[in-house]
């Protein structure tokens, strides 16, 4: 009689102690939303894809209330100071700007991308690197209750970093999934996207709303279950990975110094 209940305490600590087996997961993104008609094409994806809204633009306003009215999730796509002298958007976020600017800027974009839940960086390949401008934005996006994702847009971004200090929500992008847009090169990144869910659990990609790639994510995205991954909506990643160790080796390739 002793060993059954042994046995039997043994399969409760099992039940209950030993994480619950399940499927990988993946995050996406489309960024650049906000400038054209046509990008209206990327409300036909899947409610759990997220849509990255540049602020300030003809569509930020009425393209974030359509989302919301679809219960899809937005942030801002903030534009910030690149290395690479690529011609800023108006009413980036650059270096030198004292606390006080950073914080109209941001409140400003806020306003413009309504029901927004968080923020990733447009560009920010210098910006993200400095201390002084990051700390001011994440204790914006503290106060305002937002998340933020790295778009890592060069490796030695510390945005995420800084973000975790303050007490934001964060995480960061593992894959572009159309820095080069023609269609073996997102079905290769997409490929890698699923290969690094795989193995770490989780992976967040980002995306652009070009005809090839939203019509390839279309055809794509319905396909991914049978592979044993889960497309969840970000902000859920985000809250697990508190919970959830991931790891931090991103390989060279996963940076766009250019940005």
């Amino acid at each position: 009689m002793q060993i059954y209940k042994t046995l039997f305490i043994i399969s409760l600590l099992v039940f209950y102690i030993l994480p619950v087996s399940k499927a990988a997961s993946i995050a996406l993104i489309i960024d650049d939303i906000g400038n054209n008609k046509h990008e209206a094409a990327a409300f036909d994806l899947p409610l759990n894809v997220t849509f990255a809204i540049l602020p300030n633009k003809p569509l930020s306003g009425f393209f974030s209330e359509r989302a919301l009215n679809q219960r899809r999730e937005v942030i801002i796509h903030m534009p910030m100071e690149s290395l690479a002298g690529i011609k800023q958007e108006e009413a980036s976020l650059v270096a030198g700007m004292t606390d006080e600017q950073i914080s109209s800027t941001l409140t400003n974009a806020l306003a413009s991308v309504p029901f927004a839940t968080g923020l990733n960086n447009h560009m920010g390949s210098r910006l993200t690197q400095l201390e002084a401008p990051m700390k001011e934005t994440m204790s914006f996006l503290f106060k305002h209750g937002l998340y933020f994702v790295d778009s890592r847009t060069t490796h030695f971004s510390r945005a995420e970093k800084i973000a975790h200090d303050y007490g934001v929500l964060a995480t960061k992008r593992d894959v572009f999934l159309d820095h080069v847009a023609d269609l073996p090169n997102i079905q290769k990144q997409f490929n890698r996207l699923i290969s690094l869910a795989k193995k770490h659990g989780q992976a967040v990609g980002i995306a652009h709303p070009y005809p090839q790639t939203l019509q390839f994510l279309k055809e794509q995205l319905p396909t991914i279950e049978s592979q044993g991954i889960k497309l969840v909506k970000l902000s859920d990643m985000i809250i697990e990975q508190r919970y959830v160790a991931k790891s931090e080796t991103v390989n060279s390739d996963d940076f766009v110094a250019t940005q």
